[in-house]
């Protein structure tokens, strides 16, 4: 596949997992929404969550993808119990253009994943 079509068609997929993910209101959390953040000229995707937890105000980061101009998503921040990784492949991205950039690189060769 061509990478500017594999990069569209990774924006969608992430788009859509985030929009879908972004839809479902926490019960806990009746003051805050869920926002999808994409810069899709840099092609950096962001799902956050926003607003009040009672008397504290909650703006908190769930999951940060980035594509690279080679194609590959790099997983930039996973501060949730989703293994986004695996929904990724499970949604049609190989392994292999899959980076857990949150890890170090000396540790990204023990996970079944790209390197970089």
């Amino acid at each position: 596949m061509d990478t500017s079509l594999k990069i569209a068609t990774y924006r969608d997929i992430i788009l859509t997992y985030f929009e879908e993910k972004a839809a479902v209101k926490a019960a806990n959390l009746p003051n805050c929404e869920n926002v999808v953040i994409a810069d899709t000229q840099k092609n950096h995707y962001q799902l956050m969550t926003i607003g009040w937890e009672e008397s504290r105000y909650l703006h908190s980061l769930s999951f940060h993808l980035a594509i690279a101009a080679d194609a590959k998503i790099w997983i930039l921040a996973n501060w949730t119990d989703i293994d986004i990784a695996i929904v990724l492949v499970k949604l049609g991205v190989p392994k292999s253009d899959i980076v857990i950039g949150f890890y170090p690189e000396y540790a990204r060769d023990e996970t079944e994943y790209a390197l970089k």
